[in-house]
């Protein structure tokens, strides 16, 4: 896609967002292929990007809220500080995607590859990450509450200071995980900590730290 077209259809977006539906149009970029484009801070709430191709794309600060990136290829791109507010995620490729700082509250991640991906200091409460596999990924600083865990696989994950619940005890695996001491209170109900107690690490907490 052109960056002439690209524009034009921002323009109208903007436009249907600010009329209420009245004037304008919902971008509608589903199947598109928008590999690499910048789209910077851009407003693209409740747009329609299922399949399409994001690959590499620049989404700093972009406003997802609501957006339909069902199935969409999001290798690569880099969402840092992005508003993904209730968008839906379902079965889309986050492989190496960075999110650092984004607002990920009620996104549907069912399905999902988060292979590779940064989840450090994440906004996740109340997200839908059914059967998703996070072994290994940096979730520091991450808030899980009332995130649906369930299935989960978080063996060798990053969890220091990261929040959660009694919502922890439906993830599926954790060994080899690192936590902060203050989230042990969370960790012990789960119904496997005894076989996986002495794979995990423990560090101090930050309002700890001396």
């Amino acid at each position: 896609m052109k960056q002439s077209e690209l524009k034009a259809i921002l323009k109208d977006h903007k436009l249907w967002l600010d009329s209420h539906g009245k004037q304008g149009k919902r971008a509608l970029a589903g199947y598109a292929d928008l590999q690499g484009v910048n789209l910077c801070n851009a407003n693209l709430q409740g747009a329609d990007l299922a399949r399409a191709s994001l690959e590499e794309a620049n989404l700093r600060g972009a406003n997802l809220a609501r957006a339909d990136l069902r199935d969409a290829n999001l290798d690569g791109v880099y969402l840092r500080g992005a508003n993904l507010t209730g968008a839906n995620l379902t079965g889309a490729d986050l492989e190496d995607a960075s999110l650092y700082g984004a607002n990920l509250q009620g996104v549907n991640l069912r399905g999902a590859n988060l292979a590779g991906v940064n989840l450090e200091g994440v906004y996740l409460r109340g997200a839908n990450l059914t059967g998703a596999n996070l072994q290994g990924e940096n979730l520091t600083g991450a808030d899980l509450r009332d995130a649906n865990l369930q299935g989960v696989n978080l063996a060798g994950a990053n969890l220091v200071d990261a929040k959660f619940t009694t919502n922890f005890k439906k993830v599926r695996w954790f060994d080899r995980a690192s936590f902060s001491e203050d989230q042990l209170p969370w960790v012990v109900l789960h119904p496997r900590y005894s076989k996986c107690a002495h794979t995990l690490k423990w560090v101090k907490a930050k309002a700890d730290a001396a």
